[in-house]
This record gives C-alpha cells, structure tokens and sequence, in this order.
C-alpha cells in the first residue's frame, strides 16, 4: 500500500518537466499587465478596449485596434473590466489555473478566499482554498468504489509561497497521503515559476517518503507559453531514480473561470514506448 501511496503523490506532483516554448516576443517587445474593459455583445461579437463616453441609453467604446464602436444597451451581454496582459499588441486574458501545470504546482499562489476544484484523470477529485495571498491549502481522494475503508487513501496539500516578485515566484509544500490504516507518504517539494503571464518556465525538487522510510529524490522542469487568447501549449516532465521518470506535453484551454487540459505522457527510461491521455477540468470560484 506504501508503495501505492508514493506512486499517487509521485504522479500527481513531481514529475519533472521540459517545456515548449512556441513562440516569443519579437526583439524590443514588451509585454505589459493591463486592465481593460471587457465588451461582449448579444450577437456575440466580443472586444476588448476602453469606454470613451456612456449614458443610460448607450456606450461609446474604443477597440485596442483604435476603432470606435457605439452600442445600445439593449444590445449588450456583458460589460466589465478585465486585467490581463498585453503580448505583440494583443489582448490576452489572464489563466485562471495558473498555480498548477498539468498536475504539479507553479510557484504561484490562490489569493486569499480564491478556491478551485478539479477533476485530475476523471479519478481524482482536488479542492484548493486560498486562506491567505500567501498560504492555501487542499484535499481530495480518488474516485474509487469498492476499497476498505482501512485502504482508501486521502491527501492533503498545504502550500506557502515564499518569494513574490514582478517575474519570479517560489513556494514550498506537501503532498501527504494517508489512509486510516497507518499506511502513508508524499513528496516535499519547492517550486519556483519564472517569466510573465503568458510565457513562464518551472523548476522544482523534491524528496518522495513512506512511512517505511524509503526516500527518493524527484527533479520537475515544465512550463507554458499562450498562444491565444483562450489557449496555452504547456509541458511537465518528471525525473527520479535511476534515470526514470515521465515527460508529457499538450494544451490547456480556459474561459474565465474554466479551464481543461489534454495532453499525452510518455514514460522515460522505459523498455516499452508507449503514451497515455491526460485530461484534467478545474473551476476556479
């Protein structure tokens, strides 16, 4: 059961990861944090820019591109504003996930009273709360029916983040699993996320335990590039051991508050090649 236990924490945390950085800014380029009006229309045209002039009846709207859009307020859905980041003159939405890769945390952190549940591999549910800007801490246990009640494992996850600054950002923490039969382990882990909003490389190291007292060091290397307004190619890879681990790549698109992930993962220092789906769902409240 130990060793099932540090399989789970090993897998939902520290596989290290390489990333794939699809584009970059063109030289002199830079990207700057922005806040923006967010108009979206019932005929579901949506544009991003400033209010110029409005009154009960109508807004006079001006596009990033410069253009000056008049609308009723009948024929309004939506009108807020929005904080994101301007990369190569385009508009691009903030991720709401942005303290997590596939399965590994980013040095980042939730803001105070900010949670997320996910949904990792349709198995394992996740809730993470923000109790501070600095500190948040979560829990879940597999979707899994028909184990003793000895047997089911649980795992919690606090997090600190320890250093904040306008590119770089570090945190340390837990994955403890556990069961009610005294099986146990997880991963102590520090991460540290660098780079902007759309465009950011993680690195972190950390020491897998059991409860028997075996202990092995995890590498994590991964990151993210957004290449749209609603979509990221991303990469997380892990390496333990000998010289095993797992690399996975693939995209993350997200809405607001939504966010999905599909990609492949292949292990590393294998006989046999083979891959594997990931998907993962997380609602950011």
């Amino acid at each position: 059961m130990t060793r099932q236990i540090l399989l789970i924490a090993t897998l939902a945390l520290v596989a290290p990861a390489v990333t794939a950085q699809a584009s970059t800014l063109p030289s002199g380029s830079v990207e700057q944090q922005i806040t923006l009006y967010e108009l979206v229309l019932r005929d579901g045209s949506r544009l991003y820019g400033t209010i110029e002039r409005e009154d009960q009846n109508e807004v006079v709207f001006k596009t990033q591109a410069g253009a000056t859009v008049t609308a009723k307020r009948s024929d309004i859905d939506v009108l807020k504003e929005v904080t994101g980041s301007l990369a190569r003159g385009e508009f691009m939405p903030p991720d709401p996930n942005a303290t997590r890769l596939f399965f590994a945390p980013t040095g980042r952190s939730l803001a105070r009273g900010q949670t997320y549940l996910g949904v990792y591999e349709f198995l394992m549910p996740f809730v993470q709360i923000g109790v501070t800007d600095r500190f948040s801490i979560g829990g879940g246990t597999p979707l899994l029916f028909g184990l003793d009640d000895g047997d089911r494992p649980f795992w919690i996850t606090p997090k600190v983040q320890i250093v904040k600054s306008s590119s770089t950002d570090v945190a340390v923490g837990v994955f403890q699993v556990f069961n009610a039969a005294g099986d146990g382990g997880g991963v102590a882990y520090a991460v540290s996320t660098s780079g902007t909003a759309t465009g950011s490389f993680t690195i972190g190291g950390g020491m897998a335990y059991g409860n028997s007292g075996g202990r092995s060091g995890i590498v994590m290397v991964g990151g993210e590039r957004q290449v749209r307004r609603n979509l990221k190619l991303m990469s997380e890879n892990y390496l333990w051991k000998d010289g095993n681990g797992v690399a996975s790549a693939g995209v993350r698109f997200f809405g607001e508050r939504l966010s999905a992930d599909l990609a492949l993962g292949f292990p590393i220092g294998s006989d046999e090649f083979f891959a594997f789906p990931i998907v993962n769902f997380v609602y950011v409240f």
